[in-house]
Protein backbone atom coordinates (compact mmCIF):
# COMPACT_ATOMS: atom_id res chain seq x y z
CA UNK A 1 0.00 0.00 0.00
CA UNK A 2 2.82 2.42 0.82
CA UNK A 3 3.84 1.85 -3.03
CA UNK A 4 0.77 3.08 -3.94
CA UNK A 5 0.10 5.96 -1.78
CA UNK A 6 3.50 7.35 -2.70
CA UNK A 7 2.53 7.12 -6.50
CA UNK A 8 -0.53 8.60 -6.50
CA UNK A 9 0.71 11.15 -4.60
CA UNK A 10 3.53 11.76 -7.64
CA UNK A 11 0.74 11.29 -9.82
CA UNK A 12 -1.31 13.96 -8.14
CA UNK A 13 1.79 16.46 -7.67
CA UNK A 14 2.53 15.87 -11.51
CA UNK A 15 -1.31 16.59 -12.06
CA UNK A 16 -1.16 20.15 -10.17
CA UNK A 17 1.91 21.36 -11.87
CA UNK A 18 0.49 20.11 -15.23
CA UNK A 19 -2.88 22.13 -14.60
CA UNK A 20 -0.63 25.07 -13.04
CA UNK A 21 1.18 25.15 -16.08
CA UNK A 22 -1.80 25.17 -18.75
CA UNK A 23 -3.39 28.12 -16.49
CA UNK A 24 -0.18 30.04 -17.02
CA UNK A 25 -0.26 29.29 -20.66
CA UNK A 26 -3.81 30.40 -20.77
CA UNK A 27 -3.29 33.63 -19.09
CA UNK A 28 -0.70 34.25 -21.90
CA UNK A 29 -2.62 33.62 -24.70
CA UNK A 30 -5.79 35.57 -23.79
CA UNK A 31 -2.90 38.36 -22.67
CA UNK A 32 -2.01 37.85 -25.91
CA UNK A 33 -4.99 38.08 -27.81
CA UNK A 34 -5.15 41.44 -26.72
CA UNK A 35 -2.35 43.22 -28.48
CA UNK A 36 -1.47 42.97 -31.96
CA UNK A 37 1.31 45.13 -33.91
CA UNK A 38 0.01 48.86 -35.30
CA UNK A 39 -2.29 48.63 -38.20
CA UNK A 40 0.10 48.77 -41.40
CA UNK A 41 2.75 48.33 -39.33
CA UNK A 42 3.95 44.75 -40.18
CA UNK A 43 7.51 44.42 -39.33
CA UNK A 44 7.53 48.18 -37.95
CA UNK A 45 4.66 47.26 -35.68
CA UNK A 46 5.41 46.54 -31.97
CA UNK A 47 4.33 43.64 -29.98
CA UNK A 48 3.70 46.28 -27.38
CA UNK A 49 0.69 47.98 -29.49
CA UNK A 50 -2.52 47.16 -27.16
CA UNK A 51 -5.79 46.73 -28.98
CA UNK A 52 -9.24 46.92 -28.44
CA UNK A 53 -10.50 43.46 -27.30
CA UNK A 54 -13.19 41.16 -28.66
CA UNK A 55 -15.42 38.47 -27.17
CA UNK A 56 -14.86 36.41 -30.52
CA UNK A 57 -11.23 34.98 -31.12
CA UNK A 58 -11.94 35.08 -34.82
CA UNK A 59 -12.73 38.55 -35.34
CA UNK A 60 -9.79 40.99 -35.81
CA UNK A 61 -8.71 43.50 -33.54
CA UNK A 62 -9.04 46.76 -33.99
CA UNK A 63 -6.08 49.56 -33.74
CA UNK A 64 -5.45 51.87 -30.95
CA UNK A 65 -6.95 54.70 -32.85
CA UNK A 66 -5.02 58.25 -32.79
CA UNK A 67 -6.59 60.62 -30.45
CA UNK A 68 -9.09 63.11 -31.57
CA UNK A 69 -7.77 66.47 -31.81
CA UNK A 70 -4.30 65.29 -31.77
CA UNK A 71 -3.22 67.53 -34.66
CA UNK A 72 -2.57 67.36 -38.30
CA UNK A 73 0.60 66.47 -40.72
CA UNK A 74 3.52 64.14 -39.97
CA UNK A 75 3.72 63.82 -36.34
CA UNK A 76 4.52 62.31 -33.05
CA UNK A 77 1.44 61.94 -30.67
CA UNK A 78 2.31 60.98 -26.63
CA UNK A 79 -0.74 59.96 -24.58
CA UNK A 80 -0.07 61.01 -21.21
CA UNK A 81 -3.08 59.24 -20.09
CA UNK A 82 -2.38 56.07 -22.05
CA UNK A 83 1.33 56.13 -21.90
CA UNK A 84 0.91 55.55 -25.46
CA UNK A 85 2.80 56.90 -28.61
CA UNK A 86 1.83 56.86 -32.05
CA UNK A 87 4.13 57.85 -35.17
CA UNK A 88 1.65 59.14 -37.48
CA UNK A 89 2.38 60.31 -41.61
CA UNK A 90 -0.36 61.04 -43.60
CA UNK A 91 1.41 60.43 -46.62
CA UNK A 92 0.93 56.85 -45.68
CA UNK A 93 -2.71 55.31 -45.48
CA UNK A 94 -2.16 53.73 -41.68
CA UNK A 95 -0.27 54.87 -38.70
CA UNK A 96 2.85 53.85 -38.94
CA UNK A 97 3.46 52.90 -35.84
CA UNK A 98 1.95 52.73 -31.90
CA UNK A 99 3.40 51.57 -28.34
CA UNK A 100 2.88 52.02 -24.98
CA UNK A 101 5.93 53.47 -23.20
CA UNK A 102 7.34 54.26 -19.51
CA UNK A 103 6.77 57.41 -18.59
CA UNK A 104 9.44 59.88 -16.76
CA UNK A 105 8.70 61.37 -13.63
CA UNK A 106 8.54 64.85 -14.90
CA UNK A 107 5.40 64.92 -17.45
CA UNK A 108 5.54 67.49 -20.12
CA UNK A 109 2.29 69.77 -20.33
CA UNK A 110 -0.25 68.98 -23.13
CA UNK A 111 0.47 71.13 -25.89
CA UNK A 112 2.50 70.98 -29.15
CA UNK A 113 6.04 71.00 -29.95
CA UNK A 114 9.41 69.77 -32.24
CA UNK A 115 12.33 68.05 -31.83
CA UNK A 116 15.16 70.12 -31.32
CA UNK A 117 17.76 67.36 -31.03
CA UNK A 118 18.20 63.83 -31.23
CA UNK A 119 21.34 62.19 -30.42
CA UNK A 120 22.01 57.77 -31.31
CA UNK A 121 24.14 57.50 -28.88
CA UNK A 122 24.66 55.38 -26.20
CA UNK A 123 25.58 58.17 -23.53
CA UNK A 124 23.86 58.36 -20.29
CA UNK A 125 20.41 59.56 -19.63
CA UNK A 126 20.03 62.33 -16.96
CA UNK A 127 18.34 59.32 -14.49
CA UNK A 128 22.26 57.70 -14.84
CA UNK A 129 21.16 54.34 -17.44
CA UNK A 130 23.08 54.21 -20.65
CA UNK A 131 20.43 55.04 -23.12
CA UNK A 132 20.43 55.69 -27.07
CA UNK A 133 18.21 56.69 -29.65
CA UNK A 134 17.43 59.96 -27.60
CA UNK A 135 15.02 62.94 -29.14
CA UNK A 136 14.60 65.60 -27.16
CA UNK A 137 11.15 67.70 -27.97
CA UNK A 138 10.92 70.42 -24.28
CA UNK A 139 11.71 70.88 -21.05
CA UNK A 140 9.65 71.02 -18.02
CA UNK A 141 9.96 71.74 -14.42
CA UNK A 142 14.00 71.74 -14.69
CA UNK A 143 14.22 68.03 -16.70
CA UNK A 144 14.73 67.51 -20.61
CA UNK A 145 12.50 65.63 -21.81
CA UNK A 146 12.56 63.23 -24.86
CA UNK A 147 12.15 60.03 -26.01
CA UNK A 148 14.88 57.39 -25.40
CA UNK A 149 15.63 53.56 -25.10
CA UNK A 150 17.56 51.71 -22.22
CA UNK A 151 20.68 50.34 -23.87
CA UNK A 152 19.94 46.85 -22.07
CA UNK A 153 16.28 46.83 -23.71
CA UNK A 154 14.73 47.71 -20.24
CA UNK A 155 11.58 49.86 -19.63
CA UNK A 156 11.66 49.92 -15.27
CA UNK A 157 9.69 52.13 -13.85
CA UNK A 158 11.45 55.30 -13.04
CA UNK A 159 12.71 56.38 -9.73
CA UNK A 160 9.67 59.28 -8.76
CA UNK A 161 12.33 60.95 -6.23
CA UNK A 162 14.73 62.02 -9.72
CA UNK A 163 13.00 64.82 -11.54
CA UNK A 164 14.03 63.40 -14.89
CA UNK A 165 11.92 63.48 -18.36
CA UNK A 166 13.51 60.29 -19.86
CA UNK A 167 10.41 59.02 -21.33
CA UNK A 168 11.12 54.89 -22.39
CA UNK A 169 10.62 52.72 -24.96
CA UNK A 170 11.56 49.09 -26.27
CA UNK A 171 15.20 49.42 -27.92
CA UNK A 172 12.85 48.36 -31.54
CA UNK A 173 10.33 51.49 -30.89
CA UNK A 174 13.16 53.85 -29.65
CA UNK A 175 14.67 53.01 -33.55
CA UNK A 176 11.87 53.48 -34.83
CA UNK A 177 10.48 56.57 -33.37
CA UNK A 178 14.25 57.68 -33.55
CA UNK A 179 13.87 57.23 -37.72
CA UNK A 180 10.54 58.85 -37.79
CA UNK A 181 11.98 61.56 -35.87
CA UNK A 182 14.16 63.95 -37.07
CA UNK A 183 15.18 67.48 -36.12
CA UNK A 184 12.00 70.00 -36.45
CA UNK A 185 9.55 67.31 -36.22
CA UNK A 186 6.15 67.53 -34.85
CA UNK A 187 5.66 66.20 -31.62
CA UNK A 188 1.84 66.67 -29.83
CA UNK A 189 1.65 65.96 -25.99
CA UNK A 190 -2.23 64.84 -25.21
CA UNK A 191 -3.51 64.32 -21.68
Amino acid sequence: MAGISSSSTVVAGLTASALALVTLLALQARSSAHETPAAGGGPGGSPSASVSGSAHPSAAPKPVAVPAHSGTGKRIVYSLAANRVWLVDPAKPAVDRTFTVQPSPVDPLAGSYSVYRTTPGPYTGSDGVNVKNGVIFTEHSGAVIGFSSAVDGTTPKPDPNKKTGGIRETLGDGQALFDFAPNGTKVVVVP
